[in-house]
């Protein structure tokens, strides 16, 4: 076991300061950015009323995503395995593939977590995160003093 710094968000600059993306914590914070072969590349949009995700996700099938909201955490998860078997009379070939991610983002607090929406697409998971409305503050009254 290793002991690893925790630092909120490493990279407020680059990204949304109101998402953190768990898989990309550097012990260094040398802005590196070291990335896996399969590491899925990630697209956060914020908008007035709403924030976009988009996760490149190719060669999955919907079924395969497992995702869900967690302690204000957006967990994305996907496992697909294929087997494919051919026997003729004096061999047999078998083929076969397994491939899996995983992302957690900490999602901002203004998010209403009903009504995330998710869509997959041509290879692209894509969220709606829609924004609490807030509260407008109203102008400071003046009293007089008697």
């Amino acid at each position: 076991m290793s002991l690893v710094k925790f630092k909120r968000r490493p990279f407020e600059d680059i990204l949304s300061p109101d998402f953190w993306d768990f898989k990309t914590n550097n012990l260094f914070d040398d802005r590196m950015w070291l990335r896996k072969v399969n590491e899925h590349a990630l697209n956060i949009i914020e908008k007035p009323d709403e924030f976009e995700i988009e996760l490149s996700a190719p060669g999955f099938n919907k079924k395969d995503f497992d995702v869900t909201i967690d302690d204000g955490c957006l967990n994305i998860s996907a496992k697909k395995s294929e087997e494919n078997v051919k026997k003729e009379d004096k061999y047999t070939r078998k083929e076969f593939s397994y491939s899996s991610f995983e992302r957690s983002l900490q999602l901002p607090e203004n998010i209403v977590d009903e009504k995330i929406k998710a869509k997959y697409d041509n290879g692209i998971l894509r969220f709606t995160l829609s924004k609490k409305e807030e509260v407008k503050s109203k102008k400071p009254k003046h009293i007089e003093i008697a």
